[in-house]
């Protein structure tokens, strides 16, 4: 039992007053209620006036178990014969069950009275809260012994006058040095002055205060909270330490996953924007030049389409691993989400820093990552804007970084630009585009029309290449250049291209019995059209409905689309050659594989591209290439198309050289569909 007998009740009532958790009840030798607590009223339903003065057998035992409770009482209070803590089913006001786990202690007051009292845990509450807490024999030992907690009373000066640590691991110093000696003089200088702070806070504001702690123990760094209550009338404070490492730790977990990017680790969109907007006022204070980098990874997709996310995770690991050994310790690097870094450099004394940094970037790229045994290049681009010139708010900053990221990408990639005004009102013009996009095809403002293609030797109309036009009331005629790469940015393109094959074949079937003879329709397919699982299923059906047969159909393919190497291209490819369609390599010469996927794919047609045939006439060169083109294709059976014939002397050098097809403004632009259903053939003109 406490020495200070008197004091420990009244600062144990006090304590206990306002604490709802736990009911804590007294009773004199007639059971009679000599205190109740709020938890009581919670658990029992009895207010405090309610219960004063009623005997406990009256109030919350029930009747198959009076006659026991009274006999243990007795025993305790005649024989010394304690009442063991145990789980009992006691009973409300509404005369409900309620289970609890009881504990009881005896004090003698300074009359040398015997008051009992009761500590009852809503055993209900304790489990939905997984209490950590374990009630053990000894806590009949006293009051306080109900919970894990450390227990302070100390006199205003912080001198521990008594102490109960239930759970010897947390105390900093042995327990021994407690009683006697002032807790600052114990714990180490920065945690004593928060305690030295707190209680004088207690002591002249009352109430209950709280605060936060660490302390380094021999088990590890271990958190605590301490709250403090100044008991007046006796000049004591009662102080409960309560250890609360792993609400510290799952919080930080939580703050982890708020502020940083689980992957690499690094400081996420949120806490960058956060940072930014904190160097910026640090800036605008100072007087000093900023620079926000936007990067991109080029080319980042592929590797997950073609190597899996496991590969490209470890890619962007390693990435920004590089990204933060290139900077200064004051900079900050984090990831806005993808393949996108955001570098944030301050305090710079003019462009030229940013473009060292810049530099350096590029640089430590140029070396090959390996990955799980693969050698992998990966370059940046990079987009700059300065503070204050490009934007004095971090949300302008950041979208024109962003903006100049797409220029240097524009500019061949691997590179770094600057914002400019001009990039802006190439951004807006993008937005703008991206804006009204979205409900085009709702609102009925594409229209597909028709470029013919020609025969070489006869001149006749063999067929078209169906290509999309738009007309928008805001933005009027949109050039394909633009919409197009939105498009297939966006996945629209998804959506518009299906509606670009239905017209197609629908207008080709019209044309055929205008004219009664066979055409030929061509369309093109862009990479994002690919991914799309429905799109065999689609063409089939597309077909179907149309009447059409599968060899008058023809898609044209880019190097872009074949370039990706996922097998989902292959196989698309593969059913389409064995529906029937024919496949053409579109804009042959461009690219760099163009020859290796002639050997890899089922092409039936090879189409030149039409920088070779505006050169054929003007360079020996550029002959040279198309004459070897179209040999090399006829030799392996293919039909050859020269698109953007515009002049009289192509065609003839065409038809020298034995070229099948031919398309361009010297015969026709792309027309609508009743343009070219009137369209004349030379036998019928």
């Amino acid at each position: 039992m406490l020495v200070n007998r008197v004091a420990t009740r009244d600062s144990v009532h006090q304590l206990f007053d306002s604490v709802d958790a736990i009911s804590v009840q007294g009773y004199d030798e007639e059971r009679r209620v000599t205190y109740w607590n709020t938890g009581s009223e919670l658990i029992y339903g009895y207010t405090k006036e309610e219960a004063l003065g009623r005997k406990l057998e009256e109030l919350i035992i029930p009747e198959s178990m009076r006659d026991f409770v009274v006999s243990a009482h007795s025993n305790w209070l005649d024989q010394g014969i304690e009442i063991p803590a145990s789980e009992l089913t006691l009973r409300q006001k509404n005369g409900k069950d309620v289970s609890v786990f009881s504990n009881h202690v005896l004090f003698v007051d300074e009359n040398n009275k015997k008051e009992m009292y009761c500590i009852d845990i809503n055993l209900a509450e304790v489990r939905q809260a997984q209490a950590q807490a374990v009630f053990k024999e000894n806590m009949l030992e006293a009051v306080l012994e109900a919970t894990p907690d450390l227990f302070f009373l100390m006199e205003e000066n912080g001198t521990i006058i008594d102490y109960h640590a239930s759970d010897k691991k947390n105390l900093y110093v042995s327990a021994k040095e407690f009683v006697g000696n002032s807790i600052v003089d114990l714990l180490p200088e920065n945690v004593a002055r928060k305690f030295k702070s707190y209680i004088a806070k207690a002591i002249d504001q009352g109430g209950v205060s709280s605060f936060e702690y660490e302390l380094n123990m021999p088990h590890g760094t271990t958190y605590f909270e301490a709250r403090l209550s100044h008991l007046q009338e006796y000049k004591q404070v009662v102080i409960v330490v309560r250890d609360i490492t792993e609400q510290h730790n799952s919080a930080e977990i939580i703050r982890q996953h708020a502020y940083f990017d689980t992957l690499t680790l690094l400081p996420n969109r949120f806490l960058s924007l956060d940072r930014l907007s904190q160097i910026l006022e640090e800036a605008k204070r100072s007087s000093e030049k900023i620079a926000v980098l936007f990067l991109d990874l080029d080319d980042f997709k592929k590797v997950n389409d073609s190597l899996g996310h496991g590969v490209g995770d470890k890619l962007l690991i390693e990435a920004a691993k590089r990204l933060k050994y290139a900077l200064r310790k004051s900079d900050t690097v984090g990831r806005l989400g993808g393949d996108e870094f955001i570098v944030l450099l301050r305090a710079l004394a003019d462009d030229n820093n940013a473009i060292d940094i810049a530099e350096n970037l590029l640089k430590v790229f140029r070396e090959p990552f390996q990955i799980d045994g693969r050698e992998l290049i990966l370059t940046l681009s990079i987009g700059i804007a300065i503070y204050p010139e490009n934007g004095i708010c971090a949300s302008d900053l950041l979208r024109n970084a962003d903006t100049a990221m797409y220029q240097a990408k524009a500019s061949g990639r691997n590179s770094y630009s600057f914002f400019t005004k001009e990039m802006n009102e190439i951004m807006l013009r993008r937005f703008e585009i991206e804006g009204q996009l979205h409900s085009a095809l709702e609102r009925n403002e594409f229209e597909v029309h028709y470029q013919p293609k020609f025969d070489v030797k006869t001149g006749n109309i063999v067929g078209a290449e169906a290509l999309l036009r738009w007309k928008n009331p805001a933005l009027g005629n949109v050039r394909p250049d633009e919409f197009i790469p939105i498009a297939e940015h966006t996945g629209l393109i998804v959506p518009i291209g299906k509606y670009v094959v239905k017209e197609a074949l629908r207008f080709l079937n019209e044309w055929e019995s205008a004219h009664q003879r066979d055409y030929t329709m061509a369309v093109n397919l862009s990479p994002r059209q690919f991914r799309d699982k429905d799109l065999i299923k689609f063409i089939k059906n597309s077909l179907s409905d149309a009447s059409i047969k599968p060899e008058s159909f023809e898609f044209e393919i880019t190097e872009g689309v074949l370039i990706i190497g996922n097998s989902y291209i292959d196989d698309a490819l593969d059913e389409l050659h064995k529906l029937g369609v024919k496949l053409s390599m579109d804009d042959f010469g461009k690219g760099y594989s163009s020859l290796s996927y002639l050997r890899k794919y089922s092409f039936d047609i090879l189409k030149i591209d039409q920088s070779f045939i505006n050169g054929m006439t003007l360079n020996k060169e550029d002959f040279n290439l198309v004459k070897a083109t179209i040999a090399m294709a006829h030799s392996l059976d293919l039909l050859v198309v020269a698109e953007g014939v515009e002049m009289r002397k192509q065609l003839t050098l065409l038809d020298e050289l034995g070229c099948d097809l031919v398309q361009g403004y010297y015969f026709s632009r792309a027309i609508p569909a009743k343009e070219l259903i009137a369209f004349q053939h030379p036998e019928d003109n």
